[in-house]
């Protein structure tokens, strides 16, 4: 059993190509990412100071992005917020 039980809220914001997602604290400390390395395979990559607070997570793969976020909910007793004006998906881009 961790000695640390507060929970932890984290933010995600979703990087240009729109095939990963940072994760930060809210303090805007950087706390990894979750990467989509195919269709159906998302893969949570702790870093910084997220490693001792995701130590034991699943990294996946997770079959959608809210599953990987709510893997992080679970652990973390946390909340996952999507940064202001992100919460829907993007829109496919087609040639």
């Amino acid at each position: 059993m961790r000695e640390l039980e507060a929970s932890l809220d984290v933010i995600v914001t979703p990087t240009d190509d729109g095939r990963a997602w940072n994760l930060t604290d809210l303090l805007g400390r950087p706390m990894g990412r979750i990467t989509e390395a195919s269709a159906k395979q998302f893969t949570i990559h702790p870093e910084g100071h997220a490693l001792e607070t995701m130590a034991g997570i699943e990294h996946g793969p997770f079959a959608s992005l809210d599953a990987a976020l709510a893997a992080i909910e679970k652990h973390t007793r946390g909340v996952c917020r999507r940064n202001p004006g992100e919460d829907q998906p993007r829109s496919p881009v087609y040639p």
